[in-house]
């Protein structure tokens, strides 16, 4: 297996491949805005739709750096889990979605039509940081699910 088949393999697998765990669309399937926007108790917990908006900001930010755009919508850590405004109307959440899934979609784009040589100057470890990010983040996605009762027993 080629590096370049390999990390589409790892990016593929925390979006929409099962693999040995849950990958992100499964994970997003099917909530509604109300518990897109559920919040356990704590000061210190996230949304599901925060937590969506700070994957979507990363993978935009890191395919239009591959892609050698400028990115210009510099957020601090915190400001990411904000990037869209949340509601409790159920289009927005969706159009949140669709969001997520168009930055996969173009990262994965970038990624695969990099030149070799582009791939042997690019440190892989940031790119598999960013796809274990992923990983991270939509276990905890799963677990707000299970808190809420909103995630299906039969996974």
């Amino acid at each position: 297996m080629s590096r370049m088949d390999l990390l589409l393999k790892v990016l593929d697998s925390t979006f929409d491949k099962e693999s040995w765990y849950a990958p992100f669309q499964h994970a997003i399937q099917g909530l509604t805005a109300d518990q897109a926007n559920w919040k356990p108790p704590g000061a210190a917990t996230k949304t599901i739709w925060e937590n969506v908006n700070h994957l979507i900001y990363y993978k935009e930010r890191l395919a239009a750096n591959l892609d050698g755009r400028e990115w210009t919508h510099h957020l601090d850590g915190d400001d990411t889990f904000h990037y869209t405004d949340q509601t409790n109307d159920n289009q927005d959440w969706q159009t949140v979605v669709v969001r997520a899934e168009s930055a996969q979609r173009n990262l994965r784009q970038v990624l695969s039509s990099l030149s070799v040589e582009k791939l042997d100057q690019l440190e892989e470890e940031k790119l598999l940081d960013i796809m274990l990010h992923d990983a991270y983040h939509t276990g905890q996605i799963i677990q707000t699910r299970k808190m809420q009762g909103s995630w299906p027993s039969t996974r």
